[in-house]
C-alpha cells in the first residue's frame, strides 16, 4: 500500500536484458566509432548517481548505444529523457525503452556535435547564471572518438553561457579514458597537467568520481574509464574570450618538456619575438624556467590578461599564426632552392 502524500517511484516494467537486446537486434560495437558497451547495471547505476539528484530532472544521454545507462536513468525518476543517438542500429532497442516509460522518452537519430542542445529543453527550466544550476543534466558513455572535441566545445559553450549552457550551468556526467580523465583533473606540477586540465579548471568545477576496469565493457577496450562531473563555475578563473584563452595554453604547452618561455615565444611574429616574450613574461610575473604543467592557474591567468592587453595595443598579434609562419617560411626555402641554377661539372671540379 502506497504511503499517502508519496509519489510512487517510477519502475521500468520487465524487459529483455541489455545483452538480449544486443542478441535481439544482432548489435556489434563498431571499432570505427570506437563503441564500448556498458551491460552491468549496478555500474551504470553507480555512474548515474554522480550526476546527483534526478528525481523529475530532465536529462540529456549522449549515444545511449543499446540502452543501459537508459535503463539506470530512467530509474532513477526523470520526467524526461532526451536520447541522441548516431547509430541507426540501436534505435529500435531504444524504442522498446520508450514504450515502457510512456510520454517521458524523446529519442533523435542524430550526431551530437552537430544538434542543437538550445532547443533541447523546455524553456521554463532555465535559470540566471548565479542561480544553482538547472534541473537539467547531460549523461553519457562517450565514444574515445569524440570525447576530446566534443568537451572542448562544451567548454567553449560554457565560457560562452551558450548550447546546453543558455539554461545556466548544466551539470555534465560523462566518461572517458582514464589518462584523458587524469588530464581533465590535473593539478600544478601533476605528470598528466595538460591543456584540457587548464581549459576545463578554469571554467568548471570537474571531479574524477570513479574509474570502471576496461574488462567491465563489451568488447573489452585496452584502457581503463573513468567517469567524470562537470559544474560549470558561477565565475571562471580567466576571464578572457574562449579562443584567446585557448591560444595561449596551446602555445605554453606545445613544448611540454621545455621551459615555459619556449612555448610563449610562439604566441609573436619572428620580428621582435625575444623582447615581446620578455614583455609578456615580465608583465605576468612568471618565471621563464618554470615548465609548462608546473605553471599554476594564476599565471595562466596573469599571462592571458598581459596577452589580451598586447593584442589590444596590436590586433595583428592575435591573429598571427606560428605553425603557418614556418609552413611559409619552408616554403620560402624550398622555392629558393629549386630555382638556383645548376652548377657545371667544370664549376664542380673548382
Amino acid at each position: 500500500m502506497a504511503v499517502p502524500g508519496k509519489v510512487a517511484a517510477f519502475r521500468l516494467p520487465p524487459l529483455p536484458t541489455v545483452g538480449e537486446i544486443i542478441k535481439l537486434f544482432r548489435l556489434k560495437a563498431l571499432k570505427q566509432l570506437s563503441q564500448n558497451f556498458l551491460l552491468d547495471l549496478r555500474l551504470t547505476d553507480k555512474l548515474v548517481r554522480q550526476a546527483g539528484e534526478l528525481k523529475n530532472a530532465h536529462v540529456c544521454e549522449v549515444g545511449p548505444g543499446p540502452g543501459g545507462i537508459t535503463r539506470s536513468i530512467l530509474s532513477a525518476g526523470v520526467e524526461q529523457l532526451l536520447l541522441i543517438e548516431k547509430d541507426a542500429r540501436f534505435i529500435p532497442g531504444l524504442k522498446m525503452l520508450s514504450e515502457a516509460a510512456p510520454g517521458k522518452v524523446h529519442i533523435v537519430h542524430g550526431d551530437i556535435l552537430t544538434y542543437n542542445m538550445e532547443k533541447a529543453f523546455p524553456k521554463h527550466l532555465k535559470k540566471k547564471w548565479e542561480d544553482e544550476p538547472p534541473d537539467i543534466h547531460i549523461i553519457g558513455n562517450l565514444p574515445f572518438s569524440v570525447s576530446t572535441p566534443l568537451i572542448v566545445r562544451w567548454l567553449e559553450n560554457v565560457s560562452k553561457k551558450d548550447g546546453p549552457f543558455i539554461y545556466g550551468r548544466t551539470q555534465m556526467t560523462l566518461t572517458f579514458q582514464k589518462e584523458v580523465a587524469e588530464r581533465l583533473t590535473a593539478n600544478p606540477g601533476g605528470k598528466q597537467r595538460s591543456r584540457l586540465s587548464i581549459m576545463s579548471q578554469h571554467l568548471c568545477t570537474v571531479e574524477n568520481c570513479f574509474v570502471i576496469p576496461g574488462q567491465a565493457f563489451v568488447p573489452k577496450p585496452e584502457v581503463d574509464v573513468a567517469v567524470v562531473r562537470f559544474t560549470p563555475l558561477v565565475q571562471p578563473k580567466i576571464q578572457q574570450p574562449f579562443k584567446l584563452v585557448e591560444k595561449v595554453v596551446r602555445s605554453v604547452f606545445q613544448f611540454r618538456r621545455k621551459y615555459c618561455f619556449r612555448g610563449i615565444e610562439t604566441l609573436f611574429p619572428e620580428s621582435g619575438r625575444l623582447k615581446r616574450t620578455e614583455q609578456l613574461m615580465m608583465t605576468a610575473n612568471v618565471d621563464p624556467t618554470l615548465r609548462p604543467f608546473q605553471l599554476s592557474m594564476s599565471q595562466f591567468r596573469n599571462l592571458c590578461n598581459t596577452y589580451r592587453k598586447m593584442c589590444d595595443e596590436d590586433p595583428s598579434l592575435f591573429v598571427y599564426n606560428y605553425r603557418e609562419e614556418l609552413k611559409l617560411k619552408k616554403k620560402m626555402n624550398l622555392l629558393i632552392s629549386t630555382s638556383q641554377p645548376e652548377q657545371t661539372e667544370e664549376e664542380n671540379q673548382l
